[in-house]
């Protein structure tokens, strides 16, 4: 696959970048941060935003391999997640699958009982910028690895 073009204004991949390092400091979790990240590039099919992902991952070790496996199972691999780690995947999946409307109250409100005001709006947030991302990466196919984008 060839790139449809590597250029990206220095302003947009500056700014992005500055929400995502926010939602992520604000968030609090690394591990819960990758695998949303993770878990949206899969659902939008971005090959580029799941490689560096999977990577950061597991060369910092704070997301466990059964994780990353059955990540996109979560639903269907009992207590390999927890809780509060299933409300966020819930929670990513409804923002990021936008499909049928608004994001539904009861995923909203099991997402509110693991997180405090200030962390969801934080969680919210990353969902929103990788989703950013992905679109930016598979819109102009960036494939994965690539170092100019």
């Amino acid at each position: 696959m060839t790139a449809r073009t590597t250029h990206l204004d220095a302003g947009v991949r500056t700014a992005l970048r500055a929400v995502s390092a926010a939602a992520k400091k604000g968030l609090g979790d690394p591990g819960l941060a990758e695998l949303v990240q993770i878990r949206a590039s899969q659902l939008n099919h971005c090959a580029f935003c799941l490689d560096m992902h999977l990577s950061i991952a597991r060369k910092d070790g704070v997301v466990g391999e059964s994780q990353l496996d059955l990540l996109d199972a979560w639903e269907e691999a009992g207590d390999v997640f927890d809780a509060r780690e299933r409300a966020a995947l819930e929670l990513t999946e409804a923002v990021t699958l936008l499909t049928y409307g608004f994001v539904p109250d009861e995923v909203y409100g099991r997402a509110a009982k693991h997180f405090d005001e200030a962390r969801l709006a934080h969680l919210v947030a990353l969902i929103t910028v990788i989703n950013s991302w992905n679109r930016l990466m598979v819109g102009r196919r960036i494939p994965p690895g690539s170092t100019r984008w």
